[in-house]
């Protein structure tokens, strides 16, 4: 009885909690709005990034290839990423089958779980406005739309990074060393999304805890030891579990050159990002972050020198990560559409379009849309330039003088300017988050555009609390009343100096508009005006620089991207499509019909349906057909995951019956290929495999940009 009345009791108080709870309703809209941008129009989303894809296809059909994310269902190679964002994306198209939406579902809503995470932590610390702007900036920041709509691991990364510091904040709250325990947990995991991507943000948890926890510093120290611990065993317990497998039980660790998890997470995932990729791709890409003349010369001579060919860069045919968009046939068979150019063969690229350049803006130049290789010069303000701006930092200026304002802001009355104080400490978080990342990208040797997501966080935050100080200070008669409208004034300024490249009259308009709202702001404090005149300037102001930064963020959206390399911006709506993160095309070629069904009914009893060179061009069969196809070399055909003595014996056993020469041969392969095409038969096939065995973004090397592959018979080779 009375267990049963304290049952009841509770159910009761249950119900009442979250009858009595206060709902903040512009929270909601802000998800709400979230939802729409991140959501809206994914069931476009034909392949997604159909390397991911084929992975998710085949990890649905074992735990072997689940649990170390193999490409192809056979097991023979893995994805160049260690597989806990795949995991959820696997689980999501067991449950819904495999379609690009399904595989997409879990960024989207880790998407919209950092928008709540970052009011969660901002509100926990500051206030209810400085919340609801920072999750309104982190919504509408053009890279997380984008990102959130793809199946790349990018937003289940960020998430994760954000539980993180949700746990340690905790910790520091509550005075409970059990959520730091977590939180360093949390980060172990998140390691295990992008590798040492992740740990960017590390040394800002660490300052963080040694500053804000409410003990002494030995205890600080000491707690910091065992989240450490906590820390290496989620962080090293897959890729251990990897490495300490027998090598003939497991697919090969796609990416690396040692068939090492480590080995890739510490090079080809981690130091070769900085210092510029040098393995699995042929050697460094050209045009990437150049800082001198002579460079830069070298990278458009090498552009202009390869446009004939469809833009494949000089002295790379392997390219780099995923380069495109999800072309090709989409999971449930259909079409994949129509390119954005119109041009199902491939050839030379719009202009702009070749690599190390922008996407085509307006009148063909080089615009916000970006491209897979476009990041701009290395030096401190690579991060404002063309080729990342518009995806990361229309409001970068505002969180540099937000953090200004708020640190003064929130000084003690009677403290000095340097101590230390709770709201402080949470500044510090984010200032150490925004620092280091942003110096990375200033240096970077080889990344995309898209990872500067990793940026979204601390200038959400930082500007979301800034904007609020900054209107605190702004009604004041001193110096600090200045920061306001100088934060408006430059961001308009930037913001006019992007939107130019497409809408030039408009960009005219919105910088005279905000050079008069800043004056004005400038000149208010010093006249005696209502509270209801202030706050509707202010707020104008607020509004005028969201505009744009809406805007690009809606492209994705319209446009129903779901790319492989994502990107945002008007580029994306018009004719041509942006860069490469279009969703109608990209890396993945359209699937042959002719080829396919001449190898599907001659398969017979062999394991795989094909070999070939690369997993671009074996991933569009796996996601159509659920079959193994063999990429040989792994993503970019360098992979030397196979020996020509074992390929042999593959061929002599007849698990492989025909390769097909339409990838990328990289090194790697170059003894397989001379051996099949000396001994083995060539299969002729209909005239359309040249037309359909091709790129939408007529850039990328090998089969990719218009050229018709060969089919080899390796059956009569053992007879």
């Amino acid at each position: 009885m009375d267990e049963s009345m304290n049952s009841s009791k509770k159910k009761n108080s249950f119900f009442n909690k979250i009858k009595n709870h206060r709902y903040d309703y512009w929270l909601i809209g802000i998800l709400i709005l979230a939802a729409f941008l991140y959501a809206w129009n994914i069931w476009e989303a034909g392949e997604a990034n159909s390397f991911y894809t084929s992975a998710i296809v085949s990890m649905t059909q074992s735990f072997k290839n689940f649990w170390y994310a193999s490409f192809d269902p056979a097991g023979y190679i893995t994805v160049d990423k260690p597989p806990v964002a795949l995991w959820f994306m696997a689980i999501s198209a067991k449950l819904f089958g495999v379609h690009g939406w399904s595989v997409v579902l879990p960024s989207i809503l880790f998407g919209i779980g950092s928008v709540y995470l970052i009011y969660n932590v901002v509100g926990k610390r500051f206030n209810k406005v400085a919340a609801r702007l920072s999750a309104l900036v982190m919504t509408l920041t053009p890279i997380a739309v984008a990102d959130s709509r793809t199946n790349n691991m990018d937003a289940t990364l960020v998430f994760f990074l954000l539980l993180s510091v949700f746990f340690i904040q905790k910790a520091v709250i509550k005075n409970q060393q059990r959520y730091l325990w977590i939180g360093m947990s949390l980060m172990g995991i998140s390691f295990n999304i992008k590798m040492l991507q992740a740990f960017m943000i590390l040394p800002a948890l660490y300052l963080y805890y040694l500053l804000a926890a409410n003990t002494s510093w030995k205890k600080r120290i000491g707690h910091l030891a065992i989240g450490t611990i906590f820390l290496a065993v989620f962080t090293l317990a897959w890729p251990l579990s990897v490495d300490l497998t027998n090598s003939n039980s497991r697919p090969y660790e796609g990416g690396s050159e040692t068939n090492s998890a480590l080995e890739l997470a510490f090079g080809y995932n981690g130091t070769q990002r900085l210092l510029g990729q040098t393995t699995g791709t042929g050697g460094a890409f050209p045009g990437m972050g150049s800082s001198s003349k002579k460079s830069n010369e070298s990278s458009s001579t090498s552009k202009s020198s390869n446009n004939a060919q469809g833009g494949a860069p000089t002295g790379n045919q392997q390219g780099g990560n995923p380069p495109g968009g999800n072309g090709g046939t989409p999971p449930n068979g259909n079409g994949g559409g129509t390119p954005p150019n119109g041009n199902q063969q491939g050839g030379t690229p719009p202009k702009g379009m070749e690599m190390g350049q922008g996407g085509p803006g307006k009148n063909g130049k080089g615009g916000a849309g970006g491209g897979a290789f476009n990041t701009g010069n290395v030096g401190p303000l690579r991060l404002f330039q063309k080729e990342l701006g518009p995806q990361i930092s229309w409001l970068l200026i505002v969180s540099i003088l937000g953090l200004i304002s708020s640190f003064v802001y929130y000084r003690g009355s009677k403290d000095k300017w340097y101590k230390l104080n709770i709201k402080r400490n949470e500044l510090i978080l984010w200032a150490a988050w925004l620092v280091p990342v942003a110096g990375f990208f200033s240096v970077a040797g080889f990344f995309h555009p898209y990872y500067t997501i990793m940026l979204a966080p601390a200038i959400a935050t930082l500007s979301g609390i800034g904007i609020y100080t900054m209107f605190k200070q702004w009604k004041q008669k001193n110096w600090k009343s200045l920061l306001f409208p100088t934060a408006i004034l430059s961001t308009v300024s930037l913001q006019a100096w992007y939107v130019n490249d497409y809408y030039s009259t408009l960009s005219i308009v919105f910088l005279v508009v905000g050079i008069i709202i800043s004056l004005i702001m400038y000149i208010l404090p010093w006249i005696k005006k209502g509270s209801l005149t202030t706050k509707s300037v202010a707020t104008t102001g607020v509004i005028l620089i969201m505009l744009f930064p809406a805007f690009w963020s809606l492209t994705p959206t319209i446009s129903g991207e779901s790319a492989q390399i994502p990107t945002a911006g008007p580029d994306l709506l018009s004719s041509q499509g942006g860069g490469m993160g279009t969703n109608a095309g990209g890396m993945g070629s359209q699937v042959d019909t002719a080829l396919l069904n001449y190898v599907t009914k001659h398969q017979g009893s062999a394991e795989y349906l094909f070999a070939t060179d690369d997993s671009s061009t074996a991933a569009p069969y796996i996601v159509k057909t659920g079959k193994a196809v063999m990429a040989m070399g792994g993503f970019n055909g360098t992979d030397p995951a196979i020996t020509l003595k074992e390929f042999k014996q593959l061929v002599k056993d007849g698990k492989i019956k025909y390769y097909y020469s339409g990838g990328k041969a990289g090194s790697a392969n170059s003894e397989i290929v001379s051996w099949i095409k000396k001994n083995a038969k060539t299969v002729k096939l209909s005239s359309s495999t040249s037309s359909k065995n091709s790129s939408t973004q007529g850039g990328m090397p090998g089969g990719m940009g218009g050229q018709s592959g060969t089919l080899y018979d390796l059956s009569s080779i053992y007879k």
